[in-house]
């Protein structure tokens, strides 16, 4: 056990420092590294058509998981298998596109023909890769270069650590393209519209219960009146609002429970509830909305335009789609 455990960490050790050495070449500004980032980003910026994410075997893998992430955010990208390439799929790389190439030893020969095609129609190649003498780097417009930092293999230098940066670099790169034009939250949910994190990007006016339903009095309604409505209603909450129908305060169960000992036959609405009660939009985002009713230990939230309430937002509705 203890033998395992020391293996694992050892391989952590040595892939965070590979990530390190990225980041390092990253801080200096006026390194080679810096400069070749900057130029990947301004032509895949540039380009019209879309990221074409390649590489073999694990960098193979590697280049799928870019290709994916890029696509997820707001930037067209496909990868296409080197091997595939050289039998017909050359022709899914359009002259509008670029090509990120993904290859440790920038010597792997089933990238050739990507290669001497993208020479051949003037593709932009980009390179992620450590051979800094490689066919690869030699072809590419712009060059990733990996630190020289050891694989977390050693007995058989199995790409470990390389990939890891590999990776590393990918994500930043759609990272960075994401921020430089500014793809939101919103945006991000168009391409993941189901399971826990399509529910968290939804937005409040597509789970809320509108306003035929709300649960309002007005601030001189007998406290009698708005406990029924109160338990009626089913969402353990009503809205107290003024003559020009904006939210003044909310009274819930807590609020009756805190008045439980005193004299309420004489009090009004306005004498016991909560005054300018947490609301959100309806652009508000569900989880957004669900760390409030958390923080605020509260089980509902009226959703207003203005001072105006136009829907009520429960923590079952939150829950029920999967919000977490």
């Amino acid at each position: 056990m203890t033998t395992h455990l020391s293996t694992a960490q050892e391989v952590l050790k040595i892939e965070i420092e590979g990530l390190q050495a990225l980041l390092d070449q990253l801080m200096d500004s006026d390194s080679g590294f810096s400069r070749a980032f900057h130029h990947a980003l301004d032509l895949i910026e540039n380009a019209t058509g879309r990221v074409i994410v390649t590489g073999m075997g694990k960098s193979g893998h590697i280049a799928k998981k870019i290709a994916a992430t890029f696509a997820s955010t707001g930037e067209p990208a496909s990868f296409v298998h080197p091997g595939e390439a050289s039998h017909g799929d050359l022709g899914m790389i359009s002259q509008n596109d670029i090509v990120l190439a993904l290859s440790n030893s920038g010597e792997t020969p089933e990238l050739r023909d990507v290669i001497a095609y993208c020479g051949r129609f003037d593709i932009p190649l980009i390179a992620i890769t450590s051979g800094a003498k490689s066919d690869l780097a030699d072809a590419a417009d712009s060059v990733l270069l990996l630190p020289p930092v050891r694989e977390a293999c050693e007995e058989t230098r199995a790409p470990t650590t390389s990939t890891t940066m590999s990776l590393a670099i990918g994500d930043a790169l759609a990272v960075a393209l994401l921020r430089s034009r500014g793809f939101t939250a919103t945006d991000f949910r168009n391409f993941h519209p189901g399971g826990k994190l399509g529910a968290a990007l939804r937005k409040v006016k597509h789970m809320m219960h509108g306003e035929d339903v709300l649960p309002l009095c007005s601030n001189d309604t007998p406290i009698a009146q708005a406990v029924r409505q109160v338990s009626v209603s089913g969402f353990g909450c009503v809205g107290v609002v003024d003559e020009t129908g904006d939210l003044l305060g909310i009274i819930t169960d807590g609020d009756l429970r805190r008045h439980f000992n005193e004299p309420l036959s004489d009090k009004l609405a306005s004498d016991i509830m909560t005054v300018d009660p947490k609301t959100v939009s309806p652009e508000t985002l569900a989880a957004e909305a669900l760390a409030i009713l958390s923080q605020k230990r509260i089980t509902a939230l009226f959703v207003t335009e203005g001072k105006k309430p136009v829907g009520l937002l429960h923590i079952h509705d939150c829950l029920s789609i999967g919000v977490i």
